[in-house]
């Protein structure tokens, strides 16, 4: 299990220097990957992590005999990360007088006497005209995530998302069509601000929020992802980046050079998980790119040298969700590693963290869900994520792996 060198640039404190080998850094990731195998009893595809320390750039991917090569730049699903782009979309029209996160999202947008979202029977959602976008962003506004969670009284015994693919696998989706679920039966997990869980629909409103904002200011139809490149990561922003966020039904592959996911279920072989319809997860897990990409972007986002501003970002990270100390607007903290955000796509763990006392980002991808025992294998192989990055820290003398933490290898 050797580590892979690659003289490609990229980072400096942005990425751009050189990334190197480190013979601790692969002998860590390596024992963590041999004793996630251990512990699920089943062959982990892959494990790759890069860190950037202010001593230079690494990277290591750890990986079983005929595995895809996984490198700096092999396109991946990089799944829940993709709620940093959307957050970062509301700040920054935060910061430039568009909008106001903490506005209510039934409140007129700046400039105009049409609402954040509109006032129609497919957007009256329980709790509607008390939830802010500020909670939308904290995942403490209530919204039913019909994206992971089945619909109480539908006919679907699985999710809205999976029951519409299983029959039409080029559905386009939108998302007053997913939010009308949640209006249809009437759900909602609590009243807004009072606790916290996890809604991709809360996501996806907030990427129609950016849309109508983009709209009004732009006197022409836009979409979330128009904003995106327009002002994240397009060749005219501060830091340009090679990410996509796919949302026709129709846009399914995953271009090359790229890795493909694994799912292990019980009694059944392992399906390959590479192209796949997103039009469902629009600004909550739609993004493709690379493990450099996400580090650039996790690096300067957090240290205000990319489009928002230092302030901003402090915001981002002290505004937390009622229930969950570790989340502030869409920014997850972990202790030992830092800010940022992590990732699950059928098939793909990821996740991307910067640590400001430190200057120490990490990014890690597993291409592997292993669901043969549930839950319970699921989390084994989702918390070697944290455990990979811990070991990284280690090798260059940083604080890993906290006390409490429990980790392979």
């Amino acid at each position: 299990m050797a580590g892979i060198l690659l003289a490609a640039c990229s980072g400096g404190d942005d990425g751009d220097d050189p990334l190197r080998e480190d013979a601790l850094l692969t002998a860590g990731v390596g024992a963590v990957r041999a004793g996630l195998e251990q512990q699920i009893g089943h062959e982990v595809p892959s494990l790759s992590v890069l860190i950037e320390t202010p001593g230079g750039a690494y990277f290591t991917s750890a990986a079983a005999p005929g595995a895809v090569v996984v490198t700096p730049d092999t396109r991946l699903r990089f799944a829940s990360n993709t709620k940093t782009f959307a957050a970062a979309s509301i700040m920054k029209m935060h910061q430039d007088g568009w909008l106001r996160y903490t506005d209510l999202v039934t409140a007129h947008m700046p400039g105009s006497t049409a609402p954040y979202l509109p006032d129609t029977p497919d957007w009256n959602l329980p709790y509607k005209s008390a939830i802010t976008i500020r909670q939308l962003l904290q995942h403490s506004a209530g919204v039913f995530d019909v994206g992971n969670d089945a619909v109480p009284g539908s006919d679907c015994a699985d999710t809205y998302e999976d029951c519409v693919l299983a029959r039409e696998p080029d559905h386009q989706f939108t998302v007053e069509e997913q939010v009308a679920q949640a209006v249809r039966f009437g759900v909602s997990y609590f009243p807004p601000g009072t606790d916290h869980h996890y809604s991709n629909t809360g996501y996806a409103m907030l990427t129609e929020i950016v849309a109508r904002v983009y709209s009004q200011r732009s006197g022409q139809t836009r979409s979330w992802a128009d904003y995106v490149h327009d002002h994240l990561t397009g060749p005219q922003t501060p830091v340009p980046l090679p990410v996509r966020f796919p949302d026709s039904g129709t846009d399914q592959a995953l271009p090359e050079p790229r890795v493909c996911g694994r799912v292990i279920l019980p009694d059944a072989p392992a399906p390959v998980i590479c192209d796949a319809n997103v039009s469902a997860k629009v600004g909550e897990g739609n993004g493709i790119g690379s493990m450099r990409a996400l580090n650039r972007w996790v690096r300067t986002v957090q240290t205000g040298r990319n489009v928002l501003s230092a302030e901003t970002v402090a915001t981002m990270r002290d505004d937390l969700s009622p229930g969950n100390p570790a989340y502030g607007l869409g920014t997850l903290r972990v202790e030992n590693l830092g800010f940022g955000h992590n990732g699950a796509t059928l098939g793909n763990l990821s996740l991307m963290l910067y640590d400001p006392a430190q200057n120490v980002s990490v990014v890690v991808y597993i291409p592997l869900w292993d669901l043969s025992d549930g839950r319970t294998s699921f989390l084994k192989v989702f918390n070697a994520l944290e455990c990979a990055g811990w070991r990284a820290r280690e090798a260059f003398g940083y604080p890993g792996r906290p006390a409490s933490a429990v980790c392979p290898g």
